[in-house]
């Protein structure tokens, strides 16, 4: 009965040795099939050695001998990098902190090459920074952020070839001076705004004052050109006016001289003439004018001839 039950007992305990065996075949199996999504990289190693990289796509191992002792993200990688402080060329401190971006290319190199390669680049930005605002004064290190960035790009690409990464950019996003100097600068940009506010407002003023000169003078020209084409329009109509004046008494000498040509033309004049000394004479005459005229008025010529005494007289 013993020895039927310390039989049961062996049979139990090799059936499930084989079935811990055989499980762990299994489970080596199904470890050694493996789905590699993209951008990622598996790297395996084969007793110990590394032996390939995986890349995207399936993949079966040899189980108890390939072994994936990493797996690296391919895709691009956003860093911080923490505040630190540093001095600029006029001896201000200020803290400086930016975000680096990378992405790892050889995963080989960045396994067994480095041994943190985030940490390494995350150092190596820093002291790259330290380093350029060491060389610049502080105004000027607001304005040259591009600068710093492209030292501490052009720093890490040449370390990232040995560490299997490629940098992409570092900006920079925080550059802190101490209170102290942030209150001298409020102040110093304060009084800049004041000065300039009181030079564009002189400057406004010069402008109406040159504004209101220049309308002026081109008032006075207007007014000066409009006065002299009055006086031009004057005298051409002056002009004018006389030409007509002789062209009318050219034409009328002319018509006399043709009337005068004909027969009975002198007779005519003369009888004009005498119309108009007549009309002269009533025109003369007032309350307070005495009037001499010849005794015989009928003979034109004597009445001429009288009127010439007279005058000589």
């Amino acid at each position: 009965m013993t020895a039927l039950f310390g039989a049961s007992i062996g049979g139990l305990f090799n059936f499930v040795v084989w079935g811990i065996v055989f499980l762990i075949l299994i489970v080596q199996f199904l470890r050694s099939l493996r789905l590699v999504p993209t951008k990622s990289a598996f790297l395996v190693e084969r007793l110990g050695r590394y032996q390939r990289t995986l890349q995207a796509g399936f993949h079966a191992l040899i189980p108890f001998v390939d072994k994936v002792v990493a797996i690296v993200d391919l895709k691009e990688e956003t860093i911080d990098v923490p505040p630190q402080e540093c001095f600029t060329r006029d001896e201000v401190m200020v803290a400086v902190d930016g975000v680096l971006y990378i992405q790892v290319v050889e995963p080989e190199k960045a396994i067994y090459g480095i041994t943190n390669y985030r940490f390494a680049a995350v150092q190596l930005a820093q002291t790259t920074t330290r380093s350029v605002i060491g060389t610049i004064d502080l105004d000027r290190s607001f304005e040259e952020r591009d600068l710093i960035s492209s030292k501490v790009v052009q720093v890490l690409a040449g370390a990232g070839q040995a560490w299997g990464i490629r940098v992409l950019r570092y900006e920079i996003k925080n550059i802190a001076p101490p209170a102290s100097v942030r209150d001298a600068m409020e102040r110093q940009v304060t009084a800049e705004r004041n000065r300039k506010a009181v030079v564009a407002r002189a400057e406004g003023d010069r402008q109406s004052v040159i504004n209101k000169s220049e309308g002026r003078k081109i008032e006075l020209v207007n007014q000066s050109e409009g006065h002299m084409q009055m006086q031009i329009n004057q005298a051409e109509g002056r002009a004018e006016e006389i030409k007509a004046i002789a062209e009318a008494t050219a034409l009328s000498i002319e018509r006399i001289a043709e009337a005068l040509s004909v027969p009975g033309g002198s007779d005519a004049l003369k009888l004009r003439v005498t119309e108009k000394y007549i009309q002269q004479f009533a025109r003369v005459r007032g309350p307070d004018t005495q009037v001499l005229l010849p005794a015989d008025l009928n003979n034109l010529d004597q009445l001429l001839e009288s009127i010439g005494l007279r005058t000589g007289q």
